[in-house]
Parts: C-alpha cells; sequence; structure tokens
C-alpha cells in the first residue's frame, strides 16, 4: 500500500509538471491543444520516471540505461494512449482540452501505468 501512495504522489507531480506545460503552451504561445498536450505527456513522463526510480521504487541496483530502456518502451504505450484519449475528447467531442487531457491522464494512470511500472520497468530483482 506504501508504495501504491507513493507512485500516486508521483504521478500527481508528474500530471502537475504536465499539465503545466500543456496550459502554458496552449495559453501563452498559443499551441494546438493535442500537440500541447502531448508534449505536456512527454515533460510528465520524464518526471515520472526519475521520481519512480529514485523514490517510489528504489531500485538504482538496475543501470538507468536498463530502466530507462525499459521506461520508454512502455511509456511509448502511454503516450499512445493520452494521445488517442485526447484526440478523441478535443477532436472528435469537442471537449474543452484541460476537462479532456486530466480525464485522459487519470484513466491511463490507473488502468496501465502503475501496473507496467510495478512489474516491468522498476521491478526488483529476484
Amino acid at each position: 500500500m506504501k508504495t501504491f501512495l507513493k507512485v500516486n504522489v508521483a504521478s500527481l507531480t508528474a500530471s502537475f509538471c504536465d499539465y503545466l506545460v500543456t496550459i502554458l503552451l496552449v495559453k501563452f504561445l498559443s499551441a494546438d491543444p493535442l500537440m500541447a498536450g502531448v508534449t505536456g505527456t512527454v515533460v510528465g513522463g520524464f518526471v515520472n520516471f526519475f521520481i519512480g526510480r529514485h523514490w517510489v521504487f528504489k531500485v538504482r541496483d538496475h543501470s538507468m540505461g536498463l530502466q530507462g530502456r525499459r521506461y520508454l518502451i512502455t511509456w511509448t504505450g502511454n503516450l499512445f494512449l493520452n494521445t488517442a484519449g485526447l484526440y478523441v475528447l478535443i477532436k472528435l467531442f469537442k471537449i474543452q482540452y484541460i476537462i479532456a487531457k486530466v480525464t485522459v491522464s487519470i484513466i491511463v494512470a490507473f488502468t496501465y501505468n502503475y501496473h507496467i511500472q510495478k512489474r516491468y520497468v522498476f521491478k526488483n530483482k529476484g
């Protein structure tokens, strides 16, 4: 349970960075909301990896390169799921981009990210 709570704190931190980048790009650079959302997802992904490695799972006996490759493989799925979800909600259903971003990221976090990170990316030796 402790790990699950730490994952959620890490996820909230990464999500804050993700949302902040997305909103700043749309509001101040007039970026397309879908592209801003993808960029935010990339930033949030980097933040989540480093927090996961150093604080949540504390698995530093594996090389960062190995974990980085594992994270990149699984994170590519995350990026695809987030982008597809944003496209459907923003472009097809015309839902406001912030609501779409939050909705999609929560669904992906609970159904995909936690399980993959725990069982594959930051898996303890054993």
